[in-house]
């Protein structure tokens, strides 16, 4: 649809649109289901940002850029966006792919809102143009490895592909176990089959196996495996990442799988509105990854009316936001070893689905 150009001067100024560009995983070999959740939650908190007057009276527009789990098609969206005017960044699900768009939006001076990636350093050097709302991995995933050692794990097999996210939180889990007697070993899923996966566990003595690999292959022939074999019958399936909150993932591996989820125990008053709400519009109960949506367009519209859509005053204002979110009040700070402005105060749980009921999800253990 071909849109009228808008008058000059300051009637077109009031009149315009203020964009945020959103980076989405919406085809393969990205985890569409997380994308379109992810898009689902930004997509409302933009709703009700326009509902209440906009910024400035003038209405938020998202300018959505499919990632694909691509850092190259990152990249190029990063400088799409750039090149549209958007006033910020907001979005993605994938470390790797969010790692790619941070660092190029940290070149660029185009502030960026990350919401569900969490690689420690986000970007190579500290950055003034990028924050987070996601935990850092090293935070979640001591909180995982406490889970562990609290439900009697010592000796733990990850089954992984060659990642730096798989491969960086394989290093928090062993160098967080070591010193409280677990140790963690290692399986190349390129190098082994689901049956020799099974001869490893029992060869280790693992209690527990964490699947650090790709759905639905490998993850899915290793479980149909490991769930097979009689000889494992006692050992403990995990998924730190957080795939089992979404149905794509849990239904064909079942439920008992205990992974990581940023919710807290009981949501407040807002995050309870925003659940019925995202509830009416997915047509299913929304998985974490949409309210990190709707927390990133919800605080990058707040710093928008209070500051202006200047690029620079916006990323200068990180360290004076405070915004009621979903989950509880969101502020960025600096945090050893995170290389951007980090929302501290995430909930983290460790969680699984009720095999009785797989639409309900139990709470293991709480960081």
């Amino acid at each position: 649809m071909h849109t009228p150009p808008s008058p000059p001067g300051p009637e077109r100024a009031d009149r315009s649109t203020v964009r945020i560009g959103a980076l989405v995983p919406l085809t393969r070999p990205g985890w569409a289901g997380a994308g379109q959740s992810l898009l689902n939650g930004m997509e409302l908190a933009a709703h009700h940002v326009n509902e209440a007057g906009g910024i400035g009276g003038r209405p938020l527009e998202l300018v959505v850029r499919d990632t694909a789990a691509d850092p190259r098609r990152a990249v190029a969206a990063v400088e799409e966006c750039a090149g549209l005017g958007v006033a910020a960044l907001a979005g993605e699900y994938h470390s790797v792919v969010a790692r790619a768009a941070a660092t190029r939006a940290d070149a660029l001076g185009l502030p960026f809102l990350c919401s569900s990636a969490v690689l420690d350093a986000l970007t190579e050097r500290p950055t003034e143009w990028v924050a987070r709302l996601s935990p850092p991995q090293s935070r979640g995933w001591r909180v995982y490895a406490d889970f562990l050692l609290g439900a009697g794990h010592r000796r733990i097999t990850v089954a992984t592909q060659p990642s730096a996210y798989w491969a960086t939180g394989t290093r928090i889990l062993r160098d967080h176990l070591a010193p409280r007697g677990g140790t963690v070993t290692e399986l190349d899923m390129s190098a082994l089959t689901p049956a020799a996966v099974c001869d490893a566990l029992v060869d280790r003595r693992a209690t527990a196996l964490l699947l650090l690999v790709g759905h639905p292959d490998p993850a899915v022939p290793i479980v149909e495996s490991v769930r097979g074999d009689h000889r494992l019958a006692e050992i403990l399936i995990g998924a730190p990442a957080g795939q089992p909150e979404f149905a794509e993932w849990a239904t064909p591996l079942g439920a008992a799988i205990p992974f990581l989820r940023y919710l807290p125990e009981h949501l407040g008053p807002l995050g309870a509105r925003v659940e019925t709400a995202l509830r009416e519009r997915l047509g299913q109960a929304p998985s974490f990854v949409a309210f990190e949506g709707y927390d990133t367009v919800t605080v990058l519209a707040e710093m928008l009316r209070s500051h202006g859509t200047d690029r620079t005053r916006v990323a200068a204002s990180w360290p004076r936001v405070a915004v009621e979110g979903t989950r509880g009040r969101i502020r960025f700070s600096r945090t050893p070893g995170v290389s951007v402005w980090q929302w501290a105060g995430p909930p983290v749980q460790v969680v699984d689905r009720d095999p009785a009921e797989p639409d309900r999800f139990r709470i293991l253990h709480t960081g």
